[in-house]
């Protein structure tokens, strides 16, 4: 099984980063907009519809406040298996920082879905920076 472990720095708190993480029916608004252009929510399966048109049912399995981390996994599509969590940890002072791992398969969709990943954390770092600058 191939293992996807990307992190980044956001210069926002942690509440407010987790506030839009949290919100798992919310990604094309409060969380990483332009990287997902739609997600529809049913309260335990999200439609997300990617910036590329891609299209994928995903499981929320947790939202955990305490750890401030919500894990999902996806059905359907080229993968066969497809688990993930994204978490924030305080990084300092207006800080925080994100943890997105993924474990999938087959192995030979690694390269690709890293790519998306990596999109995904710098949409995310874009977005809530250029919100909480907004704020300011």
């Amino acid at each position: 099984m191939a293992h996807i472990h990307r992190e980044t720095l956001i210069d926002v708190i942690p509440e407010k980063a987790w506030a839009a993480l949290s919100d798992v029916g919310a990604l094309h608004t409060k969380l990483v907009p332009g990287f997902v252009t739609d997600c529809v929510y049913d309260g335990e399966v999200r439609t997300v519809t990617f910036g590329n048109g891609l299209a994928v049912r995903e499981r929320i399995i947790d939202v955990d406040a305490d750890k401030r981390r919500v894990a999902w996994s996806a059905e359907g599509g080229n993968l066969t298996h497809y688990s993930a969590s994204a978490q924030l940890f305080a990084a300092g002072a207006g800080t925080c920082r994100v943890v997105w791992l993924a474990d999938l398969l087959p192995h030979e969709a690694a390269p690709a879905i890293a790519a998306m990943i990596e999109q995904g954390l710098a949409a995310m770092k874009r977005h809530l920076e250029a919100v909480e600058k907004a704020s300011a």
